[in-house]
């Protein structure tokens, strides 16, 4: 599979917003994910290493969500091995107000795998 194709598919199943199969599905075994420095203020680990690590974080973060008022992942852009796409977002978290959230991820594609994913926030 290409990274164009990894790359559409990533874009629709975000846009239903079915991460753990994208994951289980694009994923490599030994994906990295890196998150900006202010994260860890958040709570979260700025380097994540392996799918189920991953996998995990991303699960904890969605339950201190609350509610998800609106979700759009934006089209993919294609650059060699990589793709990125815009993520914007209206969530309240659990005891916070509505916050309004938008960042850019860049994905890594290696062997038909995702092998890194960075995000900017």
């Amino acid at each position: 599979m290409t990274t164009s194709d990894i790359a559409a598919h990533y874009h629709q199943l975000a846009n239903q917003r079915k991460f753990l199969e994208i994951q289980d599905t694009y994923y490599d075994q030994e994906v990295v994910c890196q998150e900006p420095e202010k994260a860890a203020a958040m709570g979260m680990p700025i380097f994540t290493h392996g799918l189920e690590a991953v996998k995990a974080k991303g699960i904890a973060r969605r339950a201190m969500m609350e509610e998800v008022h609106s979700y759009n992942c934006g089209n993919p852009i294609v650059a060699g091995d990589f793709f990125s796409v815009v993520i914007k977002q209206e969530v309240t978290f659990k005891g916070k107000p509505r916050i309004a959230l938008e960042e850019i991820g860049v994905f890594q594609v290696k062997e038909g795998k995702v092998i890194k994913e960075q995000f900017f926030y």
